[in-house]
């Protein structure tokens, strides 16, 4: 048995994660949020795509309610879409669209848990054949856990952009410290971590 907030308890970590990773954009140029700072080419706004795409998916299509019912998807939403082609914002898709279909996901994505119960069944289509009936609360856990892994790969990407740092803006989970603080405190863990290497 489901407890009775338990919809509410995981929509309020959902929506958590959902504005904390949009806050990484705020106040970066058009080349700092599109620019790849990992070997692999990690970069905010593909994030911000890419997790569009997660919630369309599995809260739209999973449950016979497609976002992109009306007309064609865009290019990266197909099945014939290059590799990784959702991590990553073309220049002709701005900052502003990005965000747009994210927030219009995200009502998709709430209208889907008003008119749903946490018991409700889905099927991922894009999941081995066997296994792809699944529930409401599964993809909803999920998702949740995806959008936090993604949300502090832009903690750090950001970080590395301009040095901000913290959960949210109206939350800091960063202990305070000044420039000089924290070079002390960083020249610590490498002065231990080359000493446990040596040892």
């Amino acid at each position: 048995m489901i407890e009775p907030n338990a919809k509410a308890n995981l929509l309020r970590y959902l929506q958590e994660a959902r504005e904390s990773l949009l806050w990484k954009l705020d106040g970066l140029s058009e080349y700092d949020v599109r620019r790849p700072l990992t070997p692999t080419g990690t970069n905010l706004l593909g994030l911000v795509k890419h997790v569009a795409g997660v919630e369309l998916g599995y809260f739209g299509d999973t449950f016979g309610r497609p976002f992109f019912d009306d007309g064609p998807p865009p290019w990266w939403y197909t099945e014939d879409a290059e590799p990784n082609a959702d991590m990553w914002a073309t220049a002709d898709e701005s900052r502003d669209e990005i965000v747009g279909l994210y927030r219009q996901a995200w009502e998709h994505s709430d209208n889907t848990f008003a008119l749903l119960s946490l018991d409700t069944i889905g099927h991922v289509p894009w999941w081995p054949e066997e296994g792809r009936e699944t529930t409401l609360h599964h993809v909803l856990v999920r998702v949740i856990a995806d959008t936090n892994r993604h949300a502090g790969h832009a903690d750090i990407v950001r970080e590395l952009i301009d040095g901000s740092v913290g959960v949210l803006k109206s939350s800091d989970n960063i202990p305070p410290g000044d420039q000089a603080w924290w070079e002390t405190y960083r020249s610590r863990l490498e002065r231990v971590a080359r000493e446990a290497g040596n040892g």
